[in-house]
């Protein structure tokens, strides 16, 4: 299984666009287009395609929101293509290229609580809750480095 992140160019974005998570957790995630349209006018946004064996099968966008945080705030993985591993491998190699950002000190995401899964893969990675959202919508956690 080869899993790589790719830029999304013209060839590719409406593959990435095509994608969806399953109907259970249309609650949690942003659609695609929308987050590409959002990354297009606003500074800091990175986005990646996440592909394994060359096909399209999730997304990723993520935020320089100072010179030392970046949140993620988008990750997905096609519902056709979960519980494969691909995400694991993907948001592993996400977070080496964030980890490459001068000056960083924190990484962040956030989550909806009621998120069955959520929890225990985040914390696998080290991201630790620090509390909900200024909103009291959605759990922040952290990687401190």
């Amino acid at each position: 299984m080869d899993v790589v992140l790719k830029e999304i160019t013209s060839s590719n974005y409406e593959l990435v666009c095509d994608l969806d998570v399953t109907e259970e957790q249309q609650d949690y995630v942003a659609c695609n287009m929308w987050s590409l349209v959002e990354s297009h006018y606003n500074s800091g946004h990175t986005c990646k395609a996440i592909y394994c064996d060359n096909q399209a099968v999730g997304f990723f966008m993520w935020v320089q929101e100072s010179p030392k945080k970046v949140s993620i705030w988008r990750f997905m993985i096609d519902h056709k293509y979960q519980n494969k591993g691909i995400g694991r491998i993907a948001l592993n190699q996400a977070l080496d290229a964030i980890k490459l950002t001068p000056g960083l000190c924190e990484i962040e995401i956030c989550y909806n609580p009621k998120n069955p899964v959520a929890k225990d893969f985040y914390s696998s990675f080290g991201f630790q809750e620090v509390g909900m959202d200024e909103d009291n919508e959605d759990m922040l956690a952290i990687i401190s480095l």
